[in-house]
C-alpha cells in the first residue's frame, strides 16, 4: 500500500480502492468504477491493508464503506476468472482467504460500520454491504445474488449475512433464483435499513456517520459485542471456512467454466 502518513488525516489514492481516515471516520471506497467495482486481487489486497490500518489507528470511531460511480460492488471480477480459468480454484482461494480474514477483523473490531449502496450489489458485494450495522441504499440500488448463475456457491459471508437479515428460507430462494430486487423490495425484506433518493444518499450517510463518530464509542462497541455474540462470531468463522471450501470446489468444476463463458458471451449457460 506504500508508506502511509500516520497522523489522523491521511489519504491513500490507489486505483482499485480509495481509503482515508479523517476526524475519526475511516472511509473505504471501492474504486473500479469501469468494472462495477468488481473484486479482484488488487482490490482485496488493498481492502485487507485498509482494515489493518483502521485497526491500528486508535482514533477511528466509525467506518463508511461505499463504491465509486454507479455501482456499489457487482461481486467478483468474472473477466479475471476467465483469465485464471486454467487454475480457477487456486485463484478463487487467493481472493477468498485474505477477504475472509479482513471481514472477520472488521466485524470483530467493535467499530460501528455504515455501508452506502449507491447502485448495483451482487455476489461478494452482498457480503461487503451486509457486514455493516447500518445499510443505506439509493433508490436506484438493485441487488442480485448471481452466484449460481455462473455455477458458483456464495462467498464473502454473503450467505450467512443475508440469512441473518431475511431468514434462511428466503435467503436460499434468493441465492437459487437470482431474482433481481429493487431498493424498495430490499427495504421491505429488511436487507437494507433506509432508502433515499440518489441525490440525498451521501448527505444522509454523512449525517449518520457523524452521529456514530460523536457517540460514546465504548458503549457502542459493547452494544455490538453483546448483539454480535461471541458464539455467533465463532459460527461466522466456521461459516466463512465452509464457504471458502465450497467456492474453491465449485471453481474447479466444468459448470463454472461454462457459466463464466456464457456470462461474457451474453447467452444462457448450459449446465451439466
Amino acid at each position: 500500500m506504500g508508506t502511509l502518513d500516520l497522523n489522523n488525516n491521511h489519504h491513500s489514492d490507489i486505483k482499485a480502492l480509495h481509503f482515508s481516515i479523517n476526524a475519526g471516520i475511516a472511509t473505504i471506497t471501492l474504486n473500479r468504477e469501469d468494472h462495477g467495482n468488481a473484486l479482484n486481487l488488487d482490490m482485496v489486497t488493498l481492502f485487507a491493508d485498509a482494515i489493518n490500518e483502521i485497526l491500528n489507528t486508535a482514533s477511528v470511531r466509525a467506518i463508511l464503506l461505499t463504491g465509486a460511480g454507479k455501482n456499489f460492488c457487482v461481486g467478483g471480477d468474472i473477466r479475471a476468472f476467465i483469465d485464471e480459468r486454467a487454475n480457477l480454484p487456486a485463484y478463487v482461494d487467493s481472493l477468498v482467504s485474505p477477504l475472509n480474514d479482513a471481514l472477520l477483523k472488521l466485524m470483530n473490531s467493535g467499530i460501528p460500520i455504515v455501508s452506502t449502496l449507491n447502485g448495483a450489489v451482487g455476489g461478494a458485494g452482498i457480503g461487503l454491504a451486509l457486514l455493516a450495522d447500518f445499510v443505506l441504499a439509493a433508490e436506484s440500488m438493485k441487488l442480485r445474488c448471481g452466484y449460481t448463475a455462473i455455477g458458483l456457491s456464495p462467498d464473502a459471508g454473503s450467505s450467512w449475512l443475508l440469512a441473518n437479515r431475511v431468514g434462511v428460507y428466503k435467503a436460499k430462494q434468493l441465492f437459487i433464483s437470482n431474482t433481481t430486487l429493487d431498493a424498495q423490495m430490499c427495504l421491505r425484506l429488511g436487507i437494507v435499513d433506509e432508502v433515499y433518493p440518489d441525490s440525498e444518499l451521501m448527505t444522509q450517510t454523512h449525517a449518520l456517520v457523524k452521529m456514530l463518530q460523536s457517540g460514546p464509542s465504548k458503549a457502542i462497541s459493547r452494544v455490538k459485542r453483546l448483539l454480535d455474540h461471541t458464539f455467533t462470531q465463532r459460527t461466522l468463522e466456521n461459516h466463512l471456512a465452509q464457504e471458502r471450501r465450497f467456492i474453491i470446489e465449485s471453481a474447479g468444476e466444468e459448470d463454472v467454466q461454462e457459466g463464466i463463458f456464457a456470462f461474457t458471451q451474453k447467452r444462457k449457460a448450459s449446465f451439466s
